[in-house]
């Protein structure tokens, strides 16, 4: 038994290559569904040849490569440019700072880049490219799973893989046992003429094919989710309540398609906020868990239902889901006039300024409260809190939990210019025309206040009182169409991409003919889709196998073949080729 893993013998220089595809012939072809390209050639004159000229460019692979190239070039500037999409305020900001560029990015589209007319171009122009491409491909692929494996060529020797023996076996008897080792084998077999030809390795145009399918499932799902997608965010305080309108968010954005319709018809109240955290360690004050127990109800009479919301771990209503994404502390003040008359008295959220939960905000009296004169007025209040005090640390807090607090409050009265129609920040104290509060001595009144303790405001403007704490939880409300889609399309690409890259579709043929003595001279031969070891180290495999059906002549030579190119029958690697 003899045996080979490459061309038998090179033909003469410069003629080897189409030699070899001329020998092979249906062999050697079919082997991919990758869409064979027309030589470069002036179109017909036309439209209609312009027209298939730009088809056959934008359906090429490598003009899908390209637009895939230019796809991510443009999410660049998507990541490091301010989006008016998503933060109109840091646009409004680049565009105060940069008086050059402001304009010139504006113009570009590239605070809205994945909304502009060049990123949609090029989004729409891959997803016809891909279109384009799998149609025909996968037409082509259908017609070969419905075809058999060509028949054998007339030169087994010339394939990569190849090898051969005699045997006294019947030539009928190795063909059958051929046959059924080769379908045992999970190849697609059959006899053709003299030999059997089989095929192997289907799963890779399968794998090929998901894949583009897939990047298809993909686009469509990112682009129907952007144009419908919405997403709000509500501060609510321990036992308030949300109802999903447009109006009860603190903030709202949403895609261009979206209507108010699409939301959610849901509604929950949180019934309690609880926050632990590391007490020692490296990791202290590293929070471990973040829970806020919610009502929840689905539609105008739906049932009252209660979970438990937590980081990671959203409530799923519908198409919505709610996540917990951030919490902090909200003292309830009671403000006071000098006649003992409470004109302001709630819980006020502060807003974290740094992982110990150190806080800031602005108390804002409107209405209401008149000065010692008589006179109306309004009263603001700058709040620092600090959930756990530590003496001598005023400008920090030294853990995240309600440890110590102290609320640090600093009075001002005046106009906080809430009723000129600019809107303001509620987190922030507009000073500009307000006067700070001072003691006798010209100072300004700043005091820090524990629960229950009470500031006194100088002239009898009134009194500040700290009652307690409250806690609060920021939720954020997402509605994105179709990501499920999107998941399951990454998924399949995945594996899809695995497939074409692992799996190796190859031919292997089994001829087997009586000899001019009688004797049964046995040929195999394997070919696949690109170089690899595996073609070889199979067909060496089955060839052991059917060996053992059809054992060798002892020290026989095989019978010389006229039209092989091999005359020793040891057939011997071309030169240069794999071993």
């Amino acid at each position: 038994m003899s045996n080979t893993t490459a061309d038998s013998k090179s033909d003469a220089p410069g003629t080897s290559g189409t030699s070899d595809e001329q020998e092979l012939g249906a062999a050697g072809s079919q082997l991919s569904t990758a869409p064979q390209e027309d030589a470069p050639g002036l179109p017909a004159l036309g439209v209609i040849g312009w027209a298939r000229w730009f088809w056959r460019q934008l359906t090429s692979m490598r003009v899908a490569l390209l637009l895939l190239f230019l796809l991510s070039l443009g999410a660049i500037p998507g990541s490091l440019i301010p989006q008016s999409g998503t933060d109109e305020t840091k646009v409004a900001d680049f565009m105060q700072r940069h008086d050059f560029l402001g304009p010139i990015y504006d113009k570009l589209g590239l605070f809205h880049v994945y909304s502009s007319v060049w990123f949609s171009s090029i989004y729409i122009l891959l997803f016809v490219s891909l279109i384009g491409c799998i149609v025909p491909r996968t037409w082509q692929f259908v017609g070969q799973l419905r075809s058999r494996p060509p028949g054998a060529p007339r030169r087994l020797t010339r394939l990569p893989a190849y090898t051969t023996w005699r045997t006294e076996t019947e030539p009928e008897q190795v063909r059958e046992a051929a046959l059924v080792l080769l379908r045992k084998r999970r190849f697609r077999a059959h006899l053709a003429g003299d030999a059997v030809a089989a095929e192997k390795g289907y799963l890779r145009e399968v794998g090929n094919l998901a894949f583009h399918i897939a990047l298809i499932v993909m686009l469509t799902a990112f682009a129907w989710g952007q144009l419908y997608k919405s997403e709000g965010n509500k501060l609510i305080l321990e036992g308030d309540g949300f109802s999903n309108t447009l109006t009860q968010y603190d903030d709202f954005k949403s895609g261009t398609l979206f209507d108010t319709d699409d939301l959610d018809p849901f509604s929950f109240t949180l019934k309690d906020f609880k926050g632990t955290y590391e007490v020692s360690g490296p990791n202290r004050g590293t929070p471990r868990t973040y829970e806020a127990d919610v009502n929840y109800s689905v539609g105008a009479y739906g049932k009252d239902e209660k979970t438990t919301i937590k980081v990671n771990e959203p409530l799923v209503i519908g198409d919505s889901k709610v996540y917990l994404t951030a919490h902090g502390y909200a003292p309830v003040i009671t403000v006071r006039d000098g006649k003992g008359k409470v004109v302001y008295s709630q819980p006020v959220a502060l807003l974290p300024l740094d992982s110990n939960v150190t806080s800031s905000g602005a108390i804002k009296v409107m209405d209401g409260y008149r000065n010692a004169k008589g006179v109306e007025e309004q009263l603001g209040f700058q709040a620092f809190f600090l959930p756990t005090y530590v003496p001598g640390n005023e400008i920090a807090s030294q853990f995240p939990a309600l440890d110590n607090p102290v609320l640090n409050l600093i009075g001002y009265h005046g106009d906080l210019g809430v009723n000129a129609g600019i809107p303001q920040s509620v987190y922030q104290l507009d000073k500009s025309h307000m006067k700070v509060f001072k003691d006798a001595k010209g100072k300004e009144v700043r005091e820090n206040l524990k629960p229950g303790e009470t500031m006194t405001l100088p002239n009898g403007a009134g009194s500040v009182t700290y009652e307690g704490t409250q806690e609060w939880a920021n939720f954020q409300v997402t509605r994105q169409p179709a990501s499920g889609w999107a998941l399951a399309g990454a998924i399949v690409a995945i594996f899809g991409l695995a497939g074409s890259l692992f799996i190796q579709r190859r031919r292997v043929w089994v001829r087997a003919v009586r000899g001019s003595d009688g004797v049964t001279v046995v040929e195999l031969g394997g070919l696949g889709r690109s170089e690899s070891a595996k073609v070889p180290e199979e067909l060496g495999d089955l060839a052991g196998i059917l060996y053992d059906q059809a054992p060798g002549v002892p020290d026989a030579s095989p019978d010389p073949d006229p039209d092989s190119d091999t005359p020793d029958p040891k057939v011997v690697p071309a030169e240069g080729a794999e071993k």
